[in-house]
């Protein structure tokens, strides 16, 4: 299968992109500029372009047989001084739609968008969040456009865990070292709430299962492991090689400020994905953990001094 990776240097869309070829499709993969040496998808064909600003055109997306929409902007990536309404428009709520009629029109017939789990599992939140209601309209109006030509399908993935060299490890660097012990002014508690998560590699497995097997006009909620925010961080420590015991707390973390937990502090977003779904999209579940040393493995290597 010929697969057009948007978003593909990108955490989720690295892991995707080289998941995808290493069971044999031919990927390329979207930037707006050009890509690093560095990355791990540096090997693989480019298609340069950017979705918001629809600079790609039907005669780029005409040669691939699917497309993997992984470019879903979330709160870490609002700028500061923007219209927040006219963000959420460009980047979610029109912009995605928009994109996917235009692989639509181009003769792509596949379509999977990663999506996000706010919506589909409370509605309710799409009422009060504008980037939940982003989501949803993005979701609903990509979904709307499947027929006997176009299968589009939306998985909705809960918080994800995983890390590349570049952006990601270095968002993580102090995380890391502070899981190790190596940062006493920050505090060694977690705010009260949770959620579920998944590894990236559970997920990249999914969005495989979706392009094979998805249904047209399907969303599908997918996820792992439901942790208390003091068990992901217990978690990280561990894997860092850290000594101390993570502490529950009604108050907001450095590393999880009021601002990332869009469910609000003190709630848990909880849940067992369809075990049906799970298995027609073939992903692993249990793989959280493994996860965790992996991203510390990753975030180290990427951050280590040079020799």
């Amino acid at each position: 299968m010929k697969v057009f990776v948007v978003g593909g240097t990108g955490m989720i869309g690295v892991h995707t992109a080289l998941y995808l070829r290493d069971r044999g499709d031919d990927v390329t993969v979207a930037a707006r500029g050009a890509v690093d040496a560095g990355s791990p998808v540096a090997d693989l064909p480019v298609l340069r372009g950017d979705y918001v600003r629809r600079t790609f055109t039907r005669e780029d997306l005409a040669p691939f047989d699917a497309v993997v929409f992984a470019a879903g902007q979330d709160v870490r990536h609002l700028p500061r001084d923007v219209d927040e309404t006219q963000f959420w428009r460009e980047t979610q709520s029109v912009g995605v739609p928009a994109f996917a009629a235009l692989a639509k029109s181009a003769g792509v017939s596949r379509f999977v968008q990663v999506g996000s789990y706010y919506h589909h599992l409370q509605p309710a939140l799409a009422d009060s969040n504008a980037y939940v209601a982003a989501r949803r309209a993005a979701d609903e109006g990509a979904r709307a456009l499947a027929d006997d030509s176009f299968t589009v399908c939306t998985l909705n993935p809960p918080s994800i865990i995983g890390a590349i060299p570049g952006i990601t490890a270095k968002r993580y660097r102090r995380m890391v070292s502070w899981a190790a012990g190596n940062e006493p002014q920050i505090p060694d508690h977690a705010p009260a709430g949770g959620t579920n998560y998944m590894s990236v590699r559970s997920l990249a497995e999914a969005i495989g299962g979706a392009l094979d097997r998805g249904a047209a006009g399907a969303a599908y909620l997918v996820g792992d492991a439901n942790l208390t925010f003091a068990q992901f961080f217990q978690l990280l420590v561990d894997a860092a090689g850290g000594t101390r015991i993570i502490a529950e707390l009604d108050e907001p973390h450095p590393f999880m400020p009021d601002s990332m937990i869009v469910q609000g502090r003190g709630n848990v977003l909880a849940y067992e994905p369809d075990q049906a779904e799970t298995a027609l999209l073939g992903y692993t579940r249990g793989d959280c953990e493994r996860a965790i040393a992996e991203l510390v493995q990753v975030v180290r290597a990427a951050t280590a001094p040079a020799a």
